[in-house]
Protein backbone atom coordinates (compact mmCIF):
# COMPACT_ATOMS: atom_id res chain seq x y z
CA UNK A 1 0.00 0.00 0.00
CA UNK A 2 1.05 3.72 -1.05
CA UNK A 3 2.51 5.37 2.02
CA UNK A 4 1.48 9.22 0.69
CA UNK A 5 -0.22 11.63 2.25
CA UNK A 6 -1.23 15.02 0.85
CA UNK A 7 -1.34 18.13 3.32
CA UNK A 8 -3.13 20.15 1.55
CA UNK A 9 -3.80 22.71 3.66
CA UNK A 10 -0.60 22.52 5.68
CA UNK A 11 0.44 20.31 8.76
CA UNK A 12 2.46 21.64 11.84
CA UNK A 13 5.96 20.59 12.18
CA UNK A 14 6.09 18.23 14.88
CA UNK A 15 2.88 16.28 13.16
CA UNK A 16 4.70 15.96 9.94
CA UNK A 17 8.21 14.79 11.75
CA UNK A 18 5.56 12.07 13.26
CA UNK A 19 4.03 11.08 10.37
CA UNK A 20 7.82 10.50 8.30
CA UNK A 21 8.84 9.06 11.68
CA UNK A 22 5.95 6.23 11.27
CA UNK A 23 7.52 5.55 7.75
CA UNK A 24 4.97 8.29 6.04
CA UNK A 25 5.69 10.72 3.21
CA UNK A 26 3.76 13.54 3.69
CA UNK A 27 3.56 16.77 0.60
CA UNK A 28 2.85 19.78 1.60
CA UNK A 29 3.05 21.65 -1.22
CA UNK A 30 -0.88 23.37 -2.04
CA UNK A 31 -2.86 21.33 -5.01
CA UNK A 32 -5.51 23.66 -6.59
CA UNK A 33 -9.28 22.47 -5.87
CA UNK A 34 -9.69 21.77 -9.55
CA UNK A 35 -6.21 19.72 -9.64
CA UNK A 36 -7.08 18.05 -6.61
CA UNK A 37 -8.11 14.82 -8.50
CA UNK A 38 -5.85 14.44 -10.65
CA UNK A 39 -2.93 14.86 -8.11
CA UNK A 40 -4.61 12.38 -5.68
CA UNK A 41 -4.56 9.53 -8.65
CA UNK A 42 -1.20 10.43 -10.45
CA UNK A 43 0.70 10.79 -7.33
CA UNK A 44 -1.00 7.88 -5.50
CA UNK A 45 -1.85 9.71 -2.09
CA UNK A 46 -3.47 7.46 0.01
CA UNK A 47 -4.32 9.83 2.72
CA UNK A 48 -5.64 13.59 2.50
CA UNK A 49 -5.85 16.34 5.26
CA UNK A 50 -7.48 19.71 5.02
CA UNK A 51 -8.31 22.59 6.97
CA UNK A 52 -11.56 24.54 5.89
CA UNK A 53 -10.03 25.56 2.63
CA UNK A 54 -9.93 22.50 0.42
CA UNK A 55 -13.42 20.76 -0.07
CA UNK A 56 -13.83 17.08 -0.54
CA UNK A 57 -17.28 16.72 -2.05
CA UNK A 58 -18.78 13.60 -3.73
CA UNK A 59 -16.77 13.91 -6.93
CA UNK A 60 -13.50 14.31 -5.59
CA UNK A 61 -14.13 10.97 -3.58
CA UNK A 62 -15.77 9.06 -6.38
CA UNK A 63 -13.09 9.80 -8.60
CA UNK A 64 -10.21 8.76 -5.92
CA UNK A 65 -11.11 5.06 -4.87
CA UNK A 66 -6.94 4.74 -3.54
CA UNK A 67 -7.69 7.33 -1.25
CA UNK A 68 -8.15 5.75 2.49
CA UNK A 69 -8.66 8.39 4.97
CA UNK A 70 -9.46 12.17 5.06
CA UNK A 71 -8.11 13.94 8.08
CA UNK A 72 -9.52 17.50 9.18
CA UNK A 73 -7.38 19.44 11.14
CA UNK A 74 -9.43 21.20 13.44
CA UNK A 75 -13.22 20.44 14.34
CA UNK A 76 -16.03 21.38 11.94
CA UNK A 77 -16.18 18.87 8.70
CA UNK A 78 -18.67 21.05 6.70
CA UNK A 79 -15.86 21.09 3.59
CA UNK A 80 -16.33 16.90 3.84
CA UNK A 81 -19.39 15.33 2.57
CA UNK A 82 -18.60 12.83 5.74
CA UNK A 83 -21.19 10.74 5.85
CA UNK A 84 -20.65 9.91 1.99
CA UNK A 85 -17.00 9.04 2.39
CA UNK A 86 -17.80 7.09 5.15
CA UNK A 87 -20.63 4.99 3.07
CA UNK A 88 -17.45 4.26 0.65
CA UNK A 89 -15.30 2.65 3.72
CA UNK A 90 -13.51 5.97 3.60
CA UNK A 91 -12.69 6.79 7.24
CA UNK A 92 -13.35 10.23 8.35
CA UNK A 93 -10.88 11.77 11.27
CA UNK A 94 -10.66 15.01 12.51
CA UNK A 95 -9.39 17.02 15.50
CA UNK A 96 -11.59 18.49 17.74
CA UNK A 97 -9.95 19.13 21.00
CA UNK A 98 -6.66 20.67 19.86
CA UNK A 99 -8.09 24.06 19.17
CA UNK A 100 -10.40 24.62 21.84
CA UNK A 101 -8.78 26.72 24.09
CA UNK A 102 -7.52 28.91 20.95
CA UNK A 103 -11.01 29.53 19.61
CA UNK A 104 -12.06 30.33 23.26
CA UNK A 105 -9.49 33.04 23.94
CA UNK A 106 -10.20 34.60 20.69
CA UNK A 107 -13.89 34.93 21.80
CA UNK A 108 -12.84 37.09 24.49
CA UNK A 109 -10.13 39.12 22.69
CA UNK A 110 -13.42 40.39 20.29
CA UNK A 111 -15.64 40.72 23.49
CA UNK A 112 -12.55 43.23 25.66
CA UNK A 113 -12.65 44.64 21.88
CA UNK A 114 -15.62 45.86 22.02
CA UNK A 115 -16.82 46.85 25.19
CA UNK A 116 -14.03 49.32 25.14
CA UNK A 117 -14.26 50.28 21.96
CA UNK A 118 -10.23 48.99 20.82
CA UNK A 119 -11.90 48.15 17.52
CA UNK A 120 -12.44 51.73 16.46
CA UNK A 121 -10.02 53.49 18.85
CA UNK A 122 -6.91 51.50 16.99
CA UNK A 123 -8.02 53.30 13.93
CA UNK A 124 -9.36 56.60 14.89
CA UNK A 125 -6.36 57.44 17.26
CA UNK A 126 -3.13 57.34 14.23
CA UNK A 127 -5.49 59.87 12.41
CA UNK A 128 -6.83 62.22 14.98
CA UNK A 129 -5.11 61.63 18.19
CA UNK A 130 -3.06 64.39 17.75
CA UNK A 131 -5.88 67.12 17.28
CA UNK A 132 -8.38 65.45 18.81
CA UNK A 133 -7.39 63.73 21.97
CA UNK A 134 -9.99 65.10 24.11
CA UNK A 135 -12.72 64.40 21.72
CA UNK A 136 -11.78 60.78 21.41
CA UNK A 137 -11.29 60.09 25.03
CA UNK A 138 -15.01 61.55 25.49
CA UNK A 139 -16.25 59.20 22.44
CA UNK A 140 -14.71 55.99 24.00
CA UNK A 141 -15.34 57.12 27.78
CA UNK A 142 -18.64 54.65 27.95
CA UNK A 143 -17.24 50.95 28.30
CA UNK A 144 -18.28 48.36 30.04
CA UNK A 145 -16.86 46.04 32.90
CA UNK A 146 -17.30 41.88 32.01
CA UNK A 147 -17.22 41.09 35.74
CA UNK A 148 -20.95 40.80 37.00
CA UNK A 149 -22.60 40.36 33.35
CA UNK A 150 -24.21 37.40 31.90
CA UNK A 151 -22.61 35.55 29.07
CA UNK A 152 -24.33 33.52 27.18
CA UNK A 153 -23.03 30.51 25.25
CA UNK A 154 -24.93 28.48 23.02
CA UNK A 155 -23.29 25.10 21.61
CA UNK A 156 -21.59 23.92 25.37
CA UNK A 157 -19.21 21.31 24.08
CA UNK A 158 -15.37 21.29 24.61
CA UNK A 159 -15.29 24.86 22.58
CA UNK A 160 -18.36 26.17 24.69
CA UNK A 161 -16.63 24.73 27.73
CA UNK A 162 -13.75 26.66 27.64
CA UNK A 163 -15.53 29.85 27.06
CA UNK A 164 -17.37 29.15 30.53
CA UNK A 165 -14.20 28.52 32.16
CA UNK A 166 -12.62 32.37 30.99
CA UNK A 167 -16.35 33.72 31.65
CA UNK A 168 -15.89 32.40 35.52
CA UNK A 169 -12.50 33.19 36.33
CA UNK A 170 -13.44 36.67 35.18
CA UNK A 171 -16.54 36.47 37.72
CA UNK A 172 -19.34 36.47 34.73
CA UNK A 173 -22.58 34.52 35.46
CA UNK A 174 -22.84 32.20 32.90
CA UNK A 175 -25.98 30.03 31.21
CA UNK A 176 -25.60 27.48 28.56
CA UNK A 177 -27.33 25.79 25.77
CA UNK A 178 -26.70 22.94 24.29
CA UNK A 179 -29.25 19.79 23.15
CA UNK A 180 -26.95 17.45 23.78
CA UNK A 181 -25.24 18.54 26.81
CA UNK A 182 -27.37 18.52 29.97
CA UNK A 183 -24.80 19.47 32.59
CA UNK A 184 -21.03 19.65 32.66
CA UNK A 185 -18.26 19.98 35.31
CA UNK A 186 -15.82 22.74 34.30
CA UNK A 187 -12.35 22.30 35.83
CA UNK A 188 -10.58 25.67 36.44
CA UNK A 189 -7.08 25.11 36.81
CA UNK A 190 -5.50 27.67 39.05
CA UNK A 191 -1.63 28.51 38.84
CA UNK A 192 0.05 28.19 42.32
CA UNK A 193 -2.64 25.87 43.78
CA UNK A 194 -1.83 21.57 43.82
CA UNK A 195 -6.05 21.19 42.57
CA UNK A 196 -8.57 22.56 40.25
CA UNK A 197 -11.89 23.62 41.21
CA UNK A 198 -14.80 21.98 39.41
CA UNK A 199 -18.33 24.23 38.68
CA UNK A 200 -21.01 22.23 37.76
CA UNK A 201 -23.61 24.12 35.74
CA UNK A 202 -26.66 22.78 33.81
CA UNK A 203 -28.08 23.87 30.67
CA UNK A 204 -30.83 25.51 30.15
CA UNK A 205 -33.23 26.85 27.05
CA UNK A 206 -32.17 28.25 24.32
CA UNK A 207 -34.87 31.07 25.35
CA UNK A 208 -33.76 31.60 28.29
CA UNK A 209 -30.00 32.00 27.43
CA UNK A 210 -30.88 34.74 24.72
CA UNK A 211 -33.81 36.73 26.79
CA UNK A 212 -31.28 37.22 30.04
CA UNK A 213 -27.53 37.10 28.52
CA UNK A 214 -25.53 40.45 28.04
CA UNK A 215 -23.50 38.98 25.40
CA UNK A 216 -24.21 36.10 23.33
CA UNK A 217 -21.28 33.81 21.63
CA UNK A 218 -22.06 31.05 19.27
CA UNK A 219 -20.46 27.69 19.29
CA UNK A 220 -22.32 25.08 17.22
CA UNK A 221 -21.67 23.08 13.57
CA UNK A 222 -23.75 25.79 11.28
CA UNK A 223 -27.36 26.70 10.77
CA UNK A 224 -28.78 29.63 11.02
CA UNK A 225 -29.88 30.30 15.01
CA UNK A 226 -30.45 33.61 15.41
CA UNK A 227 -32.19 35.58 13.14
CA UNK A 228 -35.03 39.07 13.80
CA UNK A 229 -37.21 36.78 16.34
CA UNK A 230 -34.54 35.73 18.52
CA UNK A 231 -32.88 39.29 18.03
CA UNK A 232 -36.24 41.21 19.35
CA UNK A 233 -36.34 39.02 22.07
CA UNK A 234 -32.83 39.96 23.44
CA UNK A 235 -31.55 42.65 26.09
CA UNK A 236 -31.35 46.01 24.59
CA UNK A 237 -27.41 46.92 24.07
CA UNK A 238 -26.31 42.72 23.48
CA UNK A 239 -23.33 42.10 22.16
CA UNK A 240 -22.95 38.80 19.70
CA UNK A 241 -20.05 36.65 19.14
CA UNK A 242 -19.34 34.83 16.25
CA UNK A 243 -16.37 32.45 15.82
CA UNK A 244 -18.13 29.38 14.73
CA UNK A 245 -19.48 29.34 11.34
CA UNK A 246 -21.19 31.57 8.85
CA UNK A 247 -24.96 31.88 8.43
CA UNK A 248 -25.10 30.92 12.36
CA UNK A 249 -26.52 34.45 12.50
CA UNK A 250 -28.35 36.00 9.77
CA UNK A 251 -26.21 38.57 8.49
CA UNK A 252 -28.80 41.00 7.01
CA UNK A 253 -31.03 40.66 10.57
CA UNK A 254 -27.68 41.05 12.59
CA UNK A 255 -26.88 45.15 10.34
CA UNK A 256 -30.72 45.66 11.14
CA UNK A 257 -30.17 44.77 15.02
CA UNK A 258 -26.72 47.30 14.58
CA UNK A 259 -28.43 49.88 12.85
CA UNK A 260 -31.40 50.38 15.58
CA UNK A 261 -29.38 49.83 18.55
CA UNK A 262 -30.93 46.97 19.66
CA UNK A 263 -27.38 45.23 19.16
CA UNK A 264 -24.58 47.10 20.81
CA UNK A 265 -21.93 45.07 18.97
CA UNK A 266 -20.82 42.19 17.05
CA UNK A 267 -17.83 40.32 16.74
CA UNK A 268 -17.42 38.02 13.78
CA UNK A 269 -14.77 35.75 13.08
CA UNK A 270 -16.87 33.88 10.09
CA UNK A 271 -19.02 34.93 7.42
CA UNK A 272 -21.49 33.90 5.20
CA UNK A 273 -19.30 33.83 1.91
CA UNK A 274 -15.79 33.62 2.87
CA UNK A 275 -13.58 34.21 1.47
CA UNK A 276 -15.26 37.30 0.32
CA UNK A 277 -17.61 38.52 3.24
CA UNK A 278 -20.38 41.41 2.65
CA UNK A 279 -19.31 44.59 1.92
CA UNK A 280 -21.61 46.01 4.22
CA UNK A 281 -20.53 43.61 7.13
CA UNK A 282 -16.98 44.45 6.77
CA UNK A 283 -17.78 48.32 6.67
CA UNK A 284 -20.20 48.28 9.31
CA UNK A 285 -18.94 50.46 12.36
CA UNK A 286 -20.48 48.47 15.50
CA UNK A 287 -19.00 44.93 13.83
CA UNK A 288 -15.50 43.90 15.25
CA UNK A 289 -13.86 41.62 12.68
CA UNK A 290 -11.08 38.89 12.46
CA UNK A 291 -10.57 36.30 8.95
CA UNK A 292 -11.62 33.04 10.51
CA UNK A 293 -8.49 32.91 12.80
CA UNK A 294 -10.17 30.85 15.85
CA UNK A 295 -7.74 28.06 15.42
CA UNK A 296 -4.69 30.43 14.37
CA UNK A 297 -2.10 30.45 17.08
CA UNK A 298 1.35 28.11 17.33
CA UNK A 299 -0.16 26.28 20.24
CA UNK A 300 -2.97 24.70 18.39
CA UNK A 301 -1.68 24.20 15.23
CA UNK A 302 1.18 21.97 16.91
CA UNK A 303 -1.86 20.11 18.78
CA UNK A 304 -3.74 19.64 15.41
CA UNK A 305 -1.02 18.60 13.41
CA UNK A 306 -0.17 16.04 16.45
CA UNK A 307 -3.77 15.24 17.13
CA UNK A 308 -4.23 14.76 13.36
CA UNK A 309 -0.60 12.67 13.39
CA UNK A 310 -1.76 10.03 15.81
CA UNK A 311 -5.12 9.28 14.09
CA UNK A 312 -3.64 9.18 10.83
CA UNK A 313 -1.15 6.47 12.15
CA UNK A 314 -3.46 4.35 13.42
CA UNK A 315 -6.15 4.87 11.08
CA UNK A 316 -3.62 3.39 8.31
CA UNK A 317 -1.65 0.90 10.24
Amino acid sequence: MSRKILANDGIDAIGKAMLEKAGFEVIVEKVAQENLVRELNEKGFVALTVRSATKVRKDVIDACPNVKVIGRGGVGMDNIDVDYARSKGIQVINTPAASSNSVAELVFSHLFNAVRFLYDSNHEMPIQGDEKFEDLKKKYAKGIELRGKTMGIIGFGRIGQNVGKIALGLGMNVLTFDPFVKEATIEIEINGLDRSVGVHTKTVSMEEVIVKSDFITLHVPGGELIGASEIAKMKNGVILINTARGGVINEKDLIEGLNSGKIAHACLDVFVNEPKPSVDILRHPKISLTPHIGAATNEAQERIGVELAEKLIQALS
